[in-house]
């Protein structure tokens, strides 16, 4: 409800400052209400008329500041022609004063307080009002140069919290749109370098149907059995290498690269020695392989190993004094890998961004699984993936 009202008076300045004076105007009246009688005006409607007037420049206060400045300073005759000063323009000062201070910059804000605010101490050391107290000059002036004072400070403190929140909101813009950004890019590099391996597996499938299909064609008329057999392989082989270039067109991006590793790519049989380089770094690993690994696509098992290698690397920075299991699951056409330690888990860093979990999640993707990372049950972390794995005679929809 505050928020619809405030944004109400931000659309419509001058109908809410307009309620605002009258509600100067209201309070004034309830201030001679409560004031002995003998204290009332001479004249009540003709006071309160002018305790409107004195209110009106404050309906003007955001849209017309400086005309209603003057407003203010002109209503100071007020009390000479009604001998009685309206409360409202006290307070319409007041509210001028802060305004200026709140919505200006330094110089017109002073510059605003002493045009308010040296007529009304020039006016009563010249021409005080009559009162029922007996009150000094020296006092009124002193009193009149607090409340402008009081004023403005507050006006100012607003001032400097609304630059200081602006500033802060830029700034939570920018780093949003810097952590998109990182974000981005992180995405972007980890799809070149799966597009990477991935034609490196394209490579190797090529190669080798272009090996089986010259030992096919010696053997032709020789033995048929062994050449059927050789076919067969290169079907198979056609199949998974049209599988991969799909997923590679997928990823692939038009900048140019540099050249790919020639290093053969690791898969299910590295994931053995690569536990025991973690052992030998530091921290204690166990392997569990549930099932027998059937025949899979070279990119499904080589997007394990980067799981297994990326969970294991994030253990040894992360985990501190820890331990870690490693269990592979091959069963019902799925493969599921499942990495636990536990350690203390990577430290929550809001600025930047994990490409090693950004580039697993890719990875899962591009072959249709899915990834959970988090804080497992008891503690640690966990790594959690599932991917299906497609027969290789599988013809490619």
């Amino acid at each position: 409800m505050t928020d619809r009202l405030k944004a109400w008076a931000r659309r419509r300045p001058l109908a809410a400052d307009g309620l605002f004076a009258v509600g100067l105007v209201l309070l004034e009246v309830l201030f001679i209400l409560l004031t002995p009688r003998e204290f009332w005006p001479a004249r009540l409607p003709a006071a309160l008329g002018w305790s409107a007037l004195g209110a009106a420049p404050v309906a003007l206060r955001r849209v017309a500041p400086w005309p209603a400045v003057g407003a203010a300073v002109a209503t100071l005759a007020v009390p000479a022609l009604l001998g009685h000063a309206p409360t409202t323009q006290s307070l319409t000062f007041v509210v001028l004063t802060y305004t200026m201070a709140a919505h200006r910059s330094a110089r017109p804000a002073v510059l605003a307080t002493v045009l308010l605010w040296v007529p009304v101490a020039v006016t009563n050391a010249v021409a005080p009002m009559e009162g029922p107290l007996e009150i000094g000059t020296a006092y009124l002036v002193l009193n009149n140069a607090l409340t402008a004072t009081v004023a403005y400070a507050v006006g100012r403190a607003v001032h400097a919290r609304r630059q200081s929140t602006q500033v802060l909101r830029e700034r939570a813009r920018v780093a949003e749109r810097t952590q998109r950004a990182l974000a981005e890019q992180a995405v972007a590099d980890e799809r070149r370098r799966i597009a990477r391996e991935l034609h490196d597996v394209v490579a190797h499938h090529v190669s080798v149907m272009g090996v089986l299909a010259t030992g096919a064609r010696r053997v032709l008329r020789r033995d048929p059995d062994a050449a059927d057999g050789a076919i067969a392989t290169i079907e198979d082989t056609s199949r998974a290498t049209l599988r991969e270039l799909r997923r590679l067109l997928d990823v692939l991006r038009t900048e140019a690269e540099p050249a790919a590793d020639l290093a053969p790519q690791p898969g299910l049989a590295g994931i053995e020695s690569l536990v025991e380089q973690v052992r030998e770094a530091g921290l204690p690993v166990a392997l569990q392989v549930d099932g027998t690994p059937g025949p899979m696509e070279q990119g499904v098992a080589l997007t394990v190993y980067r799981i297994v290698q990326e969970a294991l690397t994030n253990a040894l920075k992360h985990a501190g004094t820890a331990t870690a299991s490693v269990r592979l699951g091959f069963a019902d056409g799925d493969v599921t890998v499942v990495v636990d330690d536990t350690g203390r888990g990577p430290a929550p860093a809001p600025d930047r961004v994990g490409h090693g979990l950004v580039g697993m999640r890719e990875r899962v993707a591009l072959y249709g699984g899915s990834l959970r990372t988090g804080a497992r049950p008891g503690g640690g972390f966990r790594v959690s993936a599932r991917i299906p794995v497609e027969p290789l005679g599988t013809v490619p929809a």
